[in-house]
């Protein structure tokens, strides 16, 4: 939050959502959020926080001191309908406040406009799989300004990028099977750009964080 300059962080295993002031170093931090199986989050330009919670399938959008947000996702149980999510991980929002989740369970990302009562499915949603329409178990993502999907596809230890309404994507970064190598991963989570364009994955199944340019 450059705002307050300060961390917000999704405390998973404490059920929890923290926000830590850079300036205080290790003092104390502030619940914002209790009782949220988080993994991922996303703040838009007004301050507002998007995020998932994957035990109740369902994206809400708190203001900063609401303790009971507004679904702006999901909430309509755990399966693979249009207005459902089954174990939602991460979140991103827009200028626009469209909000796009990784629907992890069901193998696809789906976009949700303001206000919209169920999503699109704009990467995956074809079945678990290798194939270039598919994922498999999704999690990270981030949206360029032109609509770009770009997703951690986690058990195929690639990322992937679908340009806007596209029916399949490419693989930008590894595809070459689960592995230590520089071009590999072992289980990806989450992922973000700088602004020079450089793509950081956690790669978590190998302890590290890797960097890559991407054209």
């Amino acid at each position: 939050d450059k705002e307050t300059d300060s961390l917000i962080v999704c405390d998973r295993n404490n059920r929890r959502v923290v926000r830590w002031s850079r300036r205080s170093g290790t003092t104390q931090g502030e619940i914002l959020i209790n009782n949220i199986t988080c993994w991922g989050l996303a703040m838009d330009g007004q301050r507002y926080l998007y995020i998932a919670d994957t035990n109740k399938h369902e994206v809400r959008r708190y203001q900063i001191g609401d303790k009971n947000g507004t679904i702006v996702a999901g909430g309509n149980g755990e399966s693979a309908g249009f207005n459902q999510l089954n174990s939602p991980y991460y979140t991103f929002v827009d200028q626009e406040q469209t909000v796009y989740v990784s629907d992890r369970d069901n193998h696809r990302v789906m976009k949700w406009n303001k206000g919209a009562k169920e999503g699109i499915v704009v990467a995956g949603g074809q079945g678990q799989g290798n194939a270039l329409t598919q994922l498999s178990y999704p999690q990270g993502l981030f949206v360029d300004t032109l609509g770009t999907i770009y997703v951690a596809d986690s058990w195929n230890n690639r990322v992937m990028r679908w340009p806007k309404e596209a029916k399949q994507g490419t693989v930008i970064v590894g595809g070459n099977g689960k592995g230590e190598g520089a071009n590999q991963f072992n289980y990806l989570e989450g992922l973000s750009f700088d602004r020079h364009g450089n793509l950081y994955v956690v790669d978590w199944g190998n302890d590290r964080v890797q960097r890559f340019s991407i054209e």
